[in-house]
């Protein structure tokens, strides 16, 4: 069922917390660098303006990401938002003011940390109770010795409840990009592999932080598997494939309008749901490049209950991106510039320090039973581097399409992709 309330909040993504995830993903190193501090206690307003920031912010990397694609793609883009959340605190000046402008955020850094740790735990504890599998972590990563700032420190515990990790990035650093891969890859039950590619950390690596997700839930009305058929899909070069494609007849929120079509499928006690967009015919390109975070609000927020019938194709598929060029064009520079970076909130004793990796990974897989999906987003720091009735409409997803996957009550989505081969 739609909620009118996310009307107010508008579509973002889940992150990785660590605090409320399972012990058994947590990375194994005995050697811990944190400062003790008591998770924040954050007020609602902080709390919808992270929401909103992030919102903004996601629905920008996706705009980004997909700029001249026309193959599928999805982000995590909160995900990405928590990485960069962990990373503004140490910020200073010019570069700080363009990362909290990216993100959309007037917040102060360790606010807006807080905020969307916060959020993201509220999140976590309703997924939970649902009994869906949600696994989250944040983590962060150090090389052995290095001295690090107590302010830094302490938001780090106080907004996501962890430390840093120390490794040898200097002297081998090719074992700690293993050790940070294999974490992850565990983290997501395996979905998620070699997040940082050969290569990207090196000797002059100081700091590497990461997000995980690992998420699986079942559909609150599940899709019979003998009424799945061949259906042939639309593709944007013409092509007319057939592809497995799931129907159901069924209540479900709904809305359209010139141009497009939306319907919110739930899954198991109705606090996830994924929205499937459907432009117009001939329309998808420029539907997408219009899109926005209000847009995706009110479509949701206009929902009401229609007997719907739906058909659905299957879909599995992986993305893999580098971010730096997205980061950059929407106005996050100088933090990649050796020469301009200030992280000057971070090293303890005075360091040039820039950004000189930033990826995601993520996967999806969408059936009759349900969703599985995770996602990794990594940030690598380096020394000098930088129901009521209605008419029954009809809704026959046959060519590309939009989805997201949110909570329903906060509104934030954890995925957000686009569909234009369900073939992969």
């Amino acid at each position: 069922m739609a909620r009118k309330q996310i009307a107010l909040i508008a579509a973002a993504s889940l992150v990785a917390l660590t605090a409320c995830s399972s012990g058994a993903g947590k990375p194994k190193d005995s050697a811990l660098v944190r400062v003790d501090a008591e998770r924040a206690t954050v007020p609602p307003t902080a709390l919808t303006a992270a929401a909103t920031s992030a919102n903004a912010f996601g629905v920008d990397v996706f705009q980004a990401v997909t700029d001249g694609k026309s193959g599928n793609v999805m982000v995590s883009p909160t995900s990405l938002a928590t990485v960069l959340a962990m990373l503004l605190p140490g910020a200073k000046g010019q570069t700080a003011a363009e990362m909290a402008k990216t993100l959309h955020t007037t917040l102060p850094a360790d606010q807006f940390a807080n905020a969307l740790g916060a959020l993201n735990a509220a999140t976590v504890q309703r997924v939970l109770a649902d009994k869906a599998d949600l696994q989250q972590f944040d983590s962060a990563w150090t090389q052995q010795g290095y001295d690090l700032q107590q302010p830094y420190l302490k938001t780090l515990a106080s907004a996501f409840d962890t430390g840093m990790h120390e490794v040898d990035f200097a002297g081998s650093p090719e074992a700690a990009r293993q050790t940070i891969n294999k974490a992850v890859q565990d983290q997501t039950n395996g979905l998620i592999k070699d997040l940082f590619g050969p290569g990207s950390l090196d000797p002059s690596t100081r700091l590497a932080l990461t997000d995980a997700l690992y998420f699986k839930a079942k559909w609150a009305e599940t899709f019979k598997k003998g009424g799945t058929t061949d259906v042939p899909f639309h593709l944007p070069d013409g092509g007319t494939p057939a592809v497995p494609t799931m129907s159901q007849f069924h209540g479900f929120g709904y809305a359209e309008d010139t141009g497009w079509q939306y319907v919110e499928l739930p899954y198991e006690q109705d606090h996830l749901a994924m929205d499937v967009v459907l432009p117009a015919a001939g329309t998808f390109d420029s539907f997408r490049k219009g899109l926005t975070a209000e847009k995706l609000a009110a479509m949701a927020g206009s929902a009401s209950e229609a007997d719907v019938d739906l058909r659905l194709p299957k879909f599995t598929f992986d993305t893999s991106l580098q971010l730096k060029e997205a980061l950059a064009a929407l106005g996050m520079t100088s933090v990649f510039d050796a020469s301009t970076a200030d992280l000057s909130g971070i090293p303890a004793k005075p360091e040039p320090l820039s950004v000189g990796t930033v990826v995601q990974k993520t996967h999806v897989a969408v059936d009759e039973d349900g969703t599985t999906a995770a996602a990794a987003s990594g940030v690598s720091i380096a020394a000098g581097a930088a129901r009521a009735t209605t008419k029954p409409v009809t809704m026959h997803v046959d060519r590309p399409f939009l989805f997201l996957i949110r909570d329903t009550v906060s509104g934030q989505i954890l995925f957000l992709g686009q569909v234009t081969d369900p073939r992969g």
